[in-house]
């Protein structure tokens, strides 16, 4: 295996797949190199796209860490840095061929607000295209849960859910209690305890209550228990109307202000909300009803190339199947955003998304904050330098999918394929964003490693073997195989598998270790 990636034609940068010691020499194919005489040998003289292509001999000037970029041309101060075949940012100063390019040297090329032009390429074909399931030998299924809304679930719960943080403990009290009463096809009682449904203001206050109702709703709850104080903002009679309608043998309610022993008379309920849910029993329903949300977060030099390409080629593959994916985390789209304009279906969806951007953009210049303060520390020490590097990675898990509807933050999913929803690229608020959206599974790519978990089953893809060996309790596939002997297709039909196995009740390892998170989107005044 080479220790080198070059992703794509038109790169002036090579990826290290592992650390590149000063001095060791590497042959990489370049584009019209001759010119640049040294190392060079263009024997072949073999045209592609009408342009010379030539190996070089490159000698690294330093050792370039894994997962880093490294020069293959000499780059003047002011030149663009070619990364995926689009610029990731402008060199501080002249960069020399075989000279590690990262922070010290490169920097955003990023402004803030962008005028954008809809220039969609071939997209009636893609629509039409995805209009209708890939005719397969056997339909794909998993063995899901059927419920009374018309709805399918992944998992038979029973959800606590607090109005307000102050019966968080509570809530989890009644839990460890009820858990003692589970049996059937009832897998667990999980309560997602927040700080928030009081003392709120504005947007905040409707975001809470937005994916409150969001959860009661999703369909892997088989029961769910509503648990109000009595004298909050978000209090039952408030947030019923953002519930709408519900199954009254599915979704109880209980104040506990209300109540002698809150705890005791919410097991009772609980009790029935059991004996109702243990009459669902799975069985098999087509994939084409699955919805797959996509994050990635703690994100290194391997992100783009490996785990993120995977799970775009997944999307695509449930998506020609007729199922639907959700991509989030918006600054994270920034500086790769016009890649996901031009793939909308329609010049509509292109406005709405052309406003998923330029809002998050507002939100971060009302609170005097920079754009384009990104990457982490944690995805600098794994090899990511800009936020056009970071961006142009994540939107690989968007696959080539025409995007087929724009969600607002709190919003539900109801258009099948690609969509694109408003939240941060925080890892809980977002995973907790795309459960509420409807995603009955997360996938989750990344290379540091993470334990959270979300509402929903939260599968971890490595983007590297490394991680996949030391954090076994916590990753659940492995991407990083993709540099080793593994091709991305047979890979593809395995995270597909995967995911159906994970369907049809297969735990995840956060699940395993008993973990359940979830986070809502705070943006303003606290009373």
């Amino acid at each position: 295996m080479q220790n080198f990636l070059k992703i794509n034609d038109n790169d002036n940068v090579v990826v290290a797949l592992n650390a590149i010691p000063a001095g060791e020499r590497i042959n990489v194919k370049v584009l019209d190199a001759r010119a640049d005489a040294e190392g060079v040998d263009c024997q072949e003289n073999a045209a592609e796209s009408g342009r010379t292509v030539c190996e070089k001999t490159i000698t690294a000037l330093e050792e370039i860490p894994a997962g880093h970029k490294m020069a293959i041309k000499d780059i003047p101060a002011g030149g663009q840095v070619i990364k995926y075949g689009y610029r990731i940012g402008i060199a501080k100063e002249e960069i020399k061929a075989g000279a590690w390019i990262h922070t010290h040297n490169i920097k955003t090329a990023l402004g803030d607000l962008l005028e954008y032009t809809y220039e969609p390429a071939g997209m009636e074909e893609s629509v039409a295209a995805s209009g209708g399931k890939v005719q397969r030998a056997a339909e794909s299924t998993f063995m899901g849960f059927k419920r009374s809304d018309g709805k399918v679930g992944v998992r038979n719960e029973i959800w606590i859910i607090p109005t307000v943080g102050c019966v968080n403990n509570v809530a989890t009290a009644i839990a460890k209690q009820a858990n003692a009463y589970v049996k059937g096809s009832v897998e667990e009682v999980i309560a997602f305890p927040h700080p928030y449904g009081c003392s709120q203001m504005g947007e905040d206050q409707e975001h809470t209550r937005k994916i409150l109702a969001d959860l009661i709703q999703h369909p892997n709850a088989g029961g769910v228990l509503v648990l109000g104080l009595g004298c909050e903002n978000s209090n039952i009679d408030v947030l019923k109307p953002y519930i709408g309608d519900y199954d009254e043998n599915r979704v109880k309610f209980l104040v506990a202000q209300e109540h002698e022993d809150e705890i005791a008379a919410s097991v009772e309920i609980i009790k029935g909300l059991i004996d109702y849910a243990s009459g669902f029993e799975r069985e098999p329903i087509s994939a084409d009803r699955l919805i797959v949300g996509m994050k990635c977060g703690g994100s290194d030099g391997l992100s783009g190339i490996t785990a993120n390409p995977l799970v775009g080629r997944f999307s695509d593959r449930l998506i020609a199947e007729g199922g639907t994916t959700i991509l989030t985390e918006v600054p994270e789209m920034f500086g790769a955003e016009t890649i996901l304009m031009n793939r909308c279906a329609n010049e509509a969806l292109f406005h709405q998304t052309v406003a998923l951007i330029n809002d998050f953009k507002n939100y971060f210049k009302s609170h005097n904050q920079t754009i384009y303060e990104n990457p982490s520390p944690g995805n600098k020490k794994g090899g990511i330098s800009t936020l056009e590097d970071k961006s142009l990675g994540c939107t690989q898990k968007s696959g080539s999918a025409p995007v087929m509807g724009v969600l607002q933050y709190g919003e539900t999913v109801s258009a099948r394929g690609l969509n694109l929803l408003s939240a941060p690229g925080n890892d809980l608020v977002a995973a907790t964003a795309l459960a509420a959206a409807g995603a009955h599974i997360v996938l989750f790519t990344t290379g540091r490693g993470t334990p959270f978990a979300s509402p929903v089953p939260t599968v971890k893809i490595s983007t590297n073997s490394g991680l996949a060996g030391k954090k076994a309790n916590w990753i659940d596939f492995n991407a990083g195989v993709l540099v080793e002997d593994k091709t991305m297709e047979e890979e593809t039909e395995k995270l597909f598998e995967y995911v159906v196995a994970v369907a049809s009740g297969q735990k995840v390892c956060s699940e395993t270790a008993g973990f359940h998170d979830m986070a809502i989107f705070k943006q303003g005044v606290t009373l």
